[in-house]
């Protein structure tokens, strides 16, 4: 997927050419939806981009609000720190679009029904919008990306003439709902997610809110007026399928959670078996597991206390990644030894009432997770006797 973001960055950027031009009566304004990709976590949820396109003027762009370039300075400490940047690019639309059939995503497009005061007010702002001093952003997964840039141009271009009949969402979903739907392909970034997202994520979605996912966007406007003369117009006058993508099955992943976590909680149970029977724990198993919790842990906690990630805050996960199972690494030393006993006692007990209360936390807790927790009171458990 990288490919693709790398052939829409060098694309021909054609926002500057369009300045202060004047559209014709022939202009169009679309919605370019595009479907998701299976092949990384980030293209899961699909793409959305807006469209001019002017026949007299010969011009036929593709706005796009998902630029990011992973040369730039500081991408990944950025990414970590909540402080990306992505940009609006704008390239030429047969550009834009082939690069999706390219990886067969469909394409699919919403002409606006907007008056020709409304279409060059739109157009005005995005060639501004997409000037050097103004074409960058701060990204947010659910807050301020692609999908809800989009919305918000023709919200504040067209302020109280666009209303949205949010009466077609009956259900009640969850941010993190919404993102399970389009991860059900993608376990091992699923459970990613679900471990480093916290409670902002079990907040219901407003209507408005869904508009984070490109779908949802395109069915907002497809359930949106415009007001045109004094008249309530339907928003969208034509829908039009661009590309119809070949119905591929998503691949199969041997490596699935369920096995390699179910795998990993029986080797710990036979383990904590022949343990038991011979009185004495595996040290450097619990060193390492031990460890590896605490770090997660550790990682948990920065991206709470020490990013701008909001949906990171409050996070039920540290309930079972305690930071504090690095003090593990001491679990060689005889001194350490009484202390730890009544340590993993706590961790026994606090590990109890978690898988007792999974259901009912207001935090959703992945399913692919139990086996993990399970395995920690197990171990906890038998440290609290056998140290």
């Amino acid at each position: 997927m990288r490919n693709l973001i790398a052939f829409l960055i060098s694309c021909s950027s054609a926002g500057a050419l369009g300045q202060g031009l004047t559209l014709s009566p022939q202009a169009e304004i679309s919605i370019i939806t595009c479907g998701r990709g299976t092949e990384e976590v980030y293209i899961a949820f699909g793409h959305s981009a807006i469209r001019v396109v002017d026949p007299v003027n010969k011009i036929d762009y593709a706005y796009n609000y998902g630029v990011f370039d992973f040369s730039q300075p500081n991408f990944y400490l950025n990414y970590t720190k909540g402080l990306l940047l992505f940009k609006l690019g704008v390239y030429d639309y047969a550009d834009f679009v082939n690069a999706y059939v390219y990886y067969n995503r469909w394409v699919s497009e919403q002409i606006l029904q907007l008056s020709p005061t409304q279409k060059q007010e739109v157009y005005n702002y995005l060639e501004w919008n997409a000037l050097p001093e103004n074409e960058t952003y701060r990204y947010d997964y659910f807050y301020n990306n692609c999908s809800n840039k989009v919305r918000d141009v023709f919200v504040e271009v067209l302020k109280d003439s666009l209303r949205f009949d949010h009466s077609y969402i009956t259900t009640n979903y969850t941010i993190r709902d919404l993102t399970d739907l389009y991860l059900k392909d993608q376990p091992w970034g699923d459970l990613g997610i679900d471990i480093c997202l916290g409670l902002p994520m079990d907040k219901k979605a407003s209507p408005y809110e869904h508009m984070f996912i490109p779908d949802y966007l395109a069915s907002s406007f497809d359930h949106a007026t415009n007001k045109i003369n004094g008249a309530d117009l339907p928003m969208v006058k034509l829908k039009k399928q661009v590309y119809v993508n070949v119905p591929m099955d998503p691949s199969k992943n041997a490596l699935h959670p369920w096995w390699i976590l179910g795998g990993f909680f029986f080797i710990t149970g036979g383990l904590s078996g022949y343990d038991w029977k011979r009185k004495k724990a595996t040290l450097w198993f619990d060193a390492i597991f031990f460890g590896a919790l605490g770090i997660v842990g550790a990682l948990l906690l920065l991206l709470w206390l020490g990013t701008d990630h909001q949906a990171a805050a409050k996070n039920f996960n540290l309930l079972w990644a305690l930071p504090t199972h690095l003090i593990v690494l001491s679990i060689f030393s005889k001194k350490m030894q009484p202390f730890l006993r009544k340590y993993f006692l706590g961790v026994t007990v606090l590990t109890a009432l978690l898988l007792l209360s999974w259901s009912f936390l207001p935090q959703q807790m992945h399913i692919f997770l139990l086996p993990v927790v399970a395995a920690l009171g197990l171990r906890s458990f038998l440290l609290s006797r056998l140290l």
